[in-house]
Order: C-alpha cells, then sequence, then structure tokens
C-alpha cells in the first residue's frame, strides 16, 4: 500500500483526506504543523506528501525546502493560495504540483496517482563524512566525528551551523557523490530559473563551505572545483 502524508492544520480538511484516501487504499499519516510533518517523514518515509502552505508554525514553502534537502518524494501542494507568485514559489522550491482549494477530490486523486506513476529518481544518502565531520541531511546537522574516526586536526567545533543555501548547495552535491553537478544545474535548483549565469553566487558559497568543513579549504579535498564546469562532492 502506498504511504500518503497529509499536511494541513484545519481538521475538518485532514477527516476528509484521511477518509478518502483511505477508501482508496492509501496508507494514510497526517500532521497539521511543519514541524509535525518534517519529523514523520524521516521516521517513516511517505512515498507521496499533500501539503497545505499555510501551516501555523513553518511556510509551506520552507517544508517543501526542508525535505528537498534530503528527498525528492513527490509533493502536491494543496492550497488556498492562487497567486501565480505563490505557486511559481513553490514549484521553485521543488513542489511536483499544484492545487487551489476549492478543489474536486477526483482530481487530486488523479494527480496523485500521475505523480506516483513518475519513475522513483535515486535518493539521496541522508549521512556523509566531509573532513572532520559528519553530515546529516534529515537532521540538518554537522557534527564532529569522534577523535578516533578522524585525521588528526586542530581543535574544531564540536556542531557546525549551516545557512539554508548552504544546506541546499551541500545536499546537491552530496546526493551525487563522485560525480560531477554542472554550474547551471547548481544554479537552477538552488536560487531556480533565471539564475544560470550568477556563477558568482557559487564561487561565494562554496568558499564558505569548505571554509567551515573542509580541513584544509585552500586544498579541499571534498568539496572539488571542476573548472569551467562545475563542482564535485569527493566521499
Amino acid at each position: 500500500m502506498t504511504r500518503v502524508l497529509v499536511v494541513d492544520d484545519e481538521p475538518q480538511m485532514l477527516r476528509a483526506l484521511r477518509i478518502n484516501l483511505k477508501a482508496r487504499s492509501y496508507l494514510v499519516a497526517t500532521a497539521a504543523d511543519g514541524a509535525s510533518a518534517l519529523r514523520q517523514a524521516v521516521r517513516t518515509p511517505p512515498e507521496a506528501v499533500i501539503l497545505d502552505l499555510g501551516l501555523p508554525d513553518l511556510d509551506g514553502v520552507d517544508v517543501i525546502h526542508a525535505l528537498r534537502i534530503w528527498s525528492k518524494v513527490p509533493i502536491i501542494v494543496l492550497s488556498g493560495r492562487s497567486g501565480a507568485a505563490t505557486m511559481v514559489a513553490a514549484l521553485d522550491a521543488g513542489a511536483d504540483d499544484y492545487v487551489t482549494k476549492p478543489f474536486s477530490m477526483n482530481e487530486l486523486l488523479a494527480r496523485l496517482r500521475a505523480v506516483l506513476r513518475r519513475p522513483s529518481p535515486e535518493e539521496a544518502p541522508l549521512v556523509a563524512e566531509v573532513g572532520a565531520y559528519t553530515v546529516d541531511l534529515s537532521r540538518c546537522t554537522v557534527r564532529l566525528r569522534s577523535a578516533e574516526q578522524q585525521d588528526p586536526a586542530p581543535e574544531l567545533p564540536e556542531a557546525v551551523r549551516l545557512t539554508p543555501t548552504e544546506w541546499r548547495v551541500l545536499a546537491l552535491l552530496i546526493g551525487h557523490p563522485g560525480r560531477l553537478v554542472t554550474g547551471r544545474q547548481i544554479l537552477d535548483e538552488v536560487w531556480g530559473p533565471g539564475h544560470e549565469s550568477k556563477t558568482n553566487y557559487l564561487r561565494v558559497y562554496l568558499a564558505g563551505l569548505r571554509r567551515k568543513l573542509e580541513p584544509d579549504p585552500a586544498h579541499p579535498r571534498h568539496l572539488l572545483t571542476e573548472p569551467g564546469m562545475g563542482y564535485r562532492f569527493q566521499p
């Protein structure tokens, strides 16, 4: 049975969606806020997410960004916000489809079947080692490995804080271990269409990630530049 996570702060909407999905043999988990949704997605990864944008704690677009750090699960936005700018923001963040309220249940179910028919992309590894640190994409943490697991190094902070943009760049590279990721691809996936020429963004953010994670930022071992082509995460 296909597991679907439904995220909405309206109890009546959650109930209606749960009843309709269960009647069609879906396994349904529900969450009334963004933080609960992310915890559930980590604990028991769903095969599809139906997500409202107007949540009490996090904006739905932020939830999409957080999921996309480590998961390529199909996401259907189900929202009362019908403005073009909001739709574009959600789709650029990584949503697969957008349905506005009020909506037809049959249409929503058809869109759900459509995204589930698409080939499942390879999921990014949830944990990777970069220098002396363990990067956990599911928990958005960067922590120092124990002394016996790492090469001798000067004293380093126990944890490193990354900005949301740094997380998205790093997650994209970690999701393609050992493979070249073009600068154009990174700019398109992290900043959105129309930014493909702004390669200075990449230089700034890769330099910042190296300062935080590489033992010797001037001679990186894991976050590599392929001149004129792009970047590579070397495990």
